[in-house]
């Protein structure tokens, strides 16, 4: 393990702030310093929008060298500090425990915070990573076990000196998967209303994508007309497409996993077929046209032919900040999924065959999504007044015997 060197209390800074007019961050903060140990000069700069923002800065540097602390360690991000002193942070763990924890810190913590200088993360940033991990459907222990080995790192940035409180200690993260039990419970609420709402949707997140790439609106797209999930419509080749019957048997799906990216088999382990509506048809002919035929070939890429998951899609779109602009307040990349299901209900797709298409294992999973029309339910209940409250009527044998009599 790496080991960071603590210089001496009161180690003398020298400062200089340089005006560079017409940058983008005009004001150059710089500090030089001697190394005790081995008397070699060292410095650090950075720009500032203000100079009052560069003097903060300095001022910082100068807190932290008072109190011993490496004014280069002061400002290492936090992907480099948690990596040079993860084993000091992990000490006394089980490799039971520390292999989990390592997968987290380095597929979900790293790609998240890591850019983040040490003395950056806040008990903001923390919140609003895990709820993102939450919305992307990681699981509970997936979630716990990332969390830990963060509130870990940054505990021995604690014991360090860089900071004085452990930002990664947050609560109520568990909450949020109540709330997404109570949801699946009404899926339909989290269903968009129509098909133009979905264009409004998918052309808002082109638009506000790196280079307008069409590919996430037809992403977005062909996940809600399918009732697909993202790393399902991330997996789809060429030759799961029958062209013929405009079918799409979903085969396998893009999941992260310990190596990176991986495809493997459904949730369910078991191949489905989806229709293909004509809504979506057009698009798909130009895409399998572009692709030349080539049967492996990924129907839906990146910009620069990488794999699809719900994160990446996320950040390319500047998702969160697209649906609160549109008024969705909690819809998510999976909601799409529900808005499929949704919309095939209401067009009366029997439960049964509503099943298959969803590759649900229960079908009480399937009846949630089934919801009547209200007027259609108020007819039935006037109905069933009526036919209560109605005048019984004899039987014509029994009416011809009482008029005989």
């Amino acid at each position: 393990m790496p080991y960071i060197h603590q210089l001496p209390l009161a180690v003398t800074l020298r400062e200089d702030i340089e005006h560079r007019p017409g940058r983008p961050l005009p004001y150059k903060a710089r500090v030089r310093w001697t190394d005790p140990h081995d008397h070699e000069r060292r410095s650090l700069s950075q720009s500032h929008p203000t100079q009052e923002s560069a003097q903060e800065w300095i001022d910082s540097l100068r807190a932290s060298a008072a109190r011993g602390i490496d004014p280069a360690a002061s400002t290492q991000s936090l992907a480099a500090y948690g990596n040079a002193h993860m084993e000091l942070a992990l000490r006394g763990l089980e490799p039971k425990t520390t292999d989990p924890y390592l997968a987290g810190w380095r597929l979900r913590v790293v790609p998240a915070l890591g850019h983040l200088p040490v003395t950056m993360v806040t008990n903001g940033a923390v919140d609003r990573t895990a709820y993102a991990w939450i919305a992307d459907g990681e699981g509970r222990s997936t979630v716990k076990n990332t969390l830990a080995v963060l509130v870990r790192v940054m505990e021995q940035a604690v014991r360090d000196g860089l900071i004085t409180t452990n930002p990664a200690r947050i609560s109520g993260w568990q909450k949020q998967y109540k709330l997404a039990e109570d949801e699946l419970d009404d899926p339909r609420s989290l269903a968009l209303r129509d098909w133009a709402a979905l264009q409004d949707l998918s052309a808002a997140l082109v638009a506000r994508s790196h280079g307008h790439y069409p590919g996430w609106g037809e992403a977005v797209t062909f996940a809600a007309c399918t009732a697909a999930r993202i790393g399902e419509v991330s997996g789809v080749r060429v030759k799961d497409l029958d062209r013929t019957n405009w079918i799409w048997t979903v085969r396998r799906q893009t999941t992260p996993s310990p190596g990176g990216l991986t495809d493997k088999n459904t949730k369910g382990k078991i191949a489905r077929r989806v229709p293909l509506i004509e809504e979506v048809r057009p698009m798909l002919a130009q895409r399998l046209l572009a692709l030349g035929g080539e049967p492996d070939a990924r129907l839906f890429t990146g910009p620069l032919g990488g794999r699809i998951t719900t994160a990446v899609l996320r950040d390319a779109t500047h998702w969160d900040d697209v649906i609160r602009s549109l008024g969705y307040h909690h819809l998510r990349r999976h909601d799409l999924r529900h808005t499929g299901l949704t919309w095939m209900a209401d067009a009366g797709v029997p439960l049964h065959v509503l099943r298959l298409i969803a590759g649900h294992g229960s079908l009480q999973t399937t009846q949630r999504y089934l919801h009547p029309d209200l007027q259609a339910v108020i007819r039935a209940g006037h109905s069933l007044t009526a036919h209560l409250t109605q005048a019984p009527q004899p039987t014509p044998g029994l009416a011809a015997t009482l008029t005989a009599l």
